[in-house]
């Protein structure tokens, strides 16, 4: 049997690779990637609090609401207690819908990754010109409203098609999240350059674990941190990246925010020792690297 391949990436395996340090010699990035979406009331795609797969009803896109009416302010809070930057991946229709979001994101300096219209479509579904189509939509909706382009790119569900790279470097990203395959950047070829691939974890992150997995918040607690000490330990021999993927909806429910809140605190007794950034910094560190230090460049 011959295994059907792609080419944006060669294999590199981690022992292989050149040892560099991110700023100040640490060498544990730590991110906290927020996911704001909006989505469409009884129709297209969403997550249910309950059953997997179900059908959108009042009550599911009222859970998910929830996120946006009042977990997210939550979170503000706690980013702002504890000192912390965050980057947002936005669904472009919160311009439209919940601007005061915007706002206070706008107000904290965070960064803004793109992430399609809303999470009730996914864009692997798209022939090319509806793609290009749904990412300059994106960007152009956003771009609007914080003054800036977005140079990072999460899709909905992480869903891509065959073309989906070369159309984000067209359109002038930098960087995607969707490529869960490392936990250091890679570069990744495109039909006309390259774009880096930034770590950002489907195994840390609410969504899979609180909602899929059905796991309590204390084990979404004790995952982030044994995620952390485990990376912290690794990078002792090698540059690392760690992402807590969070959901307002989700991780913004208050009980679960308790736990979230006391990973961070553990996370941030060690603040001396990491680099808290966002994803956007971790791509602009890595495009100053000389050629040869990030697999791909």
């Amino acid at each position: 049997m011959k295994l059907a391949a792609h080419d944006r990436y060669d294999f590199s395996p981690l022992d292989a690779r050149p040892v560099y340090d991110w700023p100040e010699g640490k060498r544990l990035a730590v991110c906290f990637c927020n996911n704001i979406e909006v989505f469409s009331f009884l129709e297209g795609l969403g997550s249910d609090s309950a059953t997997l797969g179900a059908a959108q009803s009042t009550r599911n896109f009222s859970w998910r609401d929830y996120g946006n009416r009042v977990g997210q302010w939550y979170l503000f809070d706690l980013f702002d207690e504890m000192q912390v930057p965050a980057s947002h991946n936005l669904n472009s229709l919160l311009v439209e819908h919940c601007p005061q979001i915007l706002e206070r994101i706008k107000q904290r300096g965070d960064e803004v990754v793109g992430h399609g219209r809303t999470n009730s479509e996914r864009q692997d579904v798209l022939d090319e010109a509806g793609e290009a189509a749904l990412i300059k939509e994106t960007t152009d909706a956003l771009t609007g409203f914080f003054g800036t382009a977005p140079r990072g790119w999460l899709g909905p569900y992480l869903a891509q098609t065959p073309v989906t790279l070369d159309l984000l470097q067209e359109a002038g990203y930098d960087y995607v999240m969707d490529w869960p395959a490392d936990d250091q950047p890679f570069w990744m070829r495109t039909r006309k350059d390259r774009i880096l691939s930034v770590p950002y974890s489907i195994e840390l992150n609410d969504s899979p674990a609180l909602v899929f997995r059905q796991h309590a918040g204390e084990e979404f607690e004790r995952m982030m941190i044994d995620q952390f000490d485990e990376m912290l330990h690794q990078s002792k021999k090698r540059p690392l990246v760690y992402t807590a993927v969070l959901h307002p909806f989700i991780i913004g429910q208050p009980y679960r925010l308790r736990a979230l809140r006391r990973a961070m605190t553990h996370i941030l007794q060690h603040r001396d020792e990491i680099w808290l950034t966002t994803p956007g910094e971790i791509a602009s560190y890595c495009a100053g690297l000389p050629a040869g230090t990030v697999p791909g460049s």
